[in-house]
C-alpha cells in the first residue's frame, strides 16, 4: 500500500487525468461556452481548498450559480441562483471536468477525500482532520457511498477510512462505482437543499470506521 500511494498513484493520476482530458476536451469546451453565456461571460471561479497536509491550493470549478442577490445586497438562496445548464452540469457530473486541470498539476487526485472549504479546517476533530493526509480527489470513498445525501459525520468516517485503507484495487472499485454513480444520479444533493448544508463541526470526537463499515452501500 505505501509503495503505491508514495509512487504509484501519482503517475497513475497524471496518466489517466491527461488522457481524460484530451478525450474530454470537446465537451470542455461546449459546457465552458454555455455557461460563459448564462454567467455573463464568467464559466468558471477558482476558490482556495485545502489539499494535503492542510496546504491551500486553488481549485477550479464551473460556475454552475449566477451571482443574483437579494434587496438588502445578500446572495439568494442556492436554488434560485442555479442555472438550468449549471443544473445539468452538476446532474451530469460534467462539473469536475477542470478538476482534472488539478489533478495534472498535483494538487489533488483522481482518487481522495473531496477538498471541502478553508473555512472549515479549525472545526474539525483530531480525527476528521486526518482526511487531509492524503491528496484531495475528484471522488471518493464516500462520494461513492452516498455523495451528498449522507451527513457529514459519516462522510468523514469514510474519509478516514479511506485514507488508511488506500490501495491500487480500492482505487479501481471507486472508479467503477463512480461511473454507476454518474449514470444513476445519485446523491448529488442532501435532502431539501440543491446543494449539502454547510459543516458546523462535531461536539464529540467522531471515531473512524471499523474493519467491517467500509463496505459499499447497495
Amino acid at each position: 500500500m505505501q509503495l503505491y500511494n508514495r509512487y504509484f498513484k501519482r503517475l497513475i493520476d497524471l496518466v489517466l487525468s491527461l488522457t481524460a482530458f484530451i478525450v474530454l476536451l470537446p465537451v470542455f469546451l461546449v459546457v465552458t461556452i454555455l455557461l460563459a453565456i448564462a454567467n455573463d461571460g464568467k464559466p468558471f471561479f477558482l476558490q482556495p481548498r485545502p489539499g494535503k497536509d492542510g496546504r491551500i491550493f486553488r481549485v477550479i470549478k464551473y460556475k454552475t450559480m449566477n451571482d443574483r442577490r437579494d434587496e438588502q445586497g445578500e446572495p439568494l438562496p442556492d436554488a434560485d441562483r442555479l442555472t438550468p445548464i449549471g443544473a445539468f452540469v452538476r446532474k451530469t457530473s460534467l462539473d469536475e471536468i477542470p478538476q482534472l486541470l488539478n489533478v495534472i498539476k498535483g494538487d489533488m487526485s483522481l482518487i481522495g477525500p473531496r477538498p471541502l472549504l478553508v473555512e472549515y479546517l479549525p472545526l474539525y476533530n483530531e480525527v476528521q482532520r486526518r482526511r487531509h493526509e492524503a491528496r484531495p480527489g475528484i471522488t471518493g470513498w464516500a462520494q461513492v457511498n452516498g455523495r451528498n445525501a449522507i451527513s457529514w459525520e459519516e462522510k468523514f468516517r469514510y474519509d478516514v477510512w479511506y485514507v488508511d485503507n488506500i490501495s491500487f484495487m480500492l482505487d479501481v472499485k471507486i472508479i467503477f462505482m463512480t461511473i454507476g454513480k454518474v449514470f444513476k444520479s445519485e446523491g448529488i444533493s442532501a435532502e431539501g437543499s440543491v446543494t449539502m448544508e454547510r459543516f458546523r463541526g462535531t461536539p464529540l470526537p467522531n471515531p473512524p470506521l471499523r474493519t467491517g463499515e467500509g463496505v459499499a452501500r447497495k
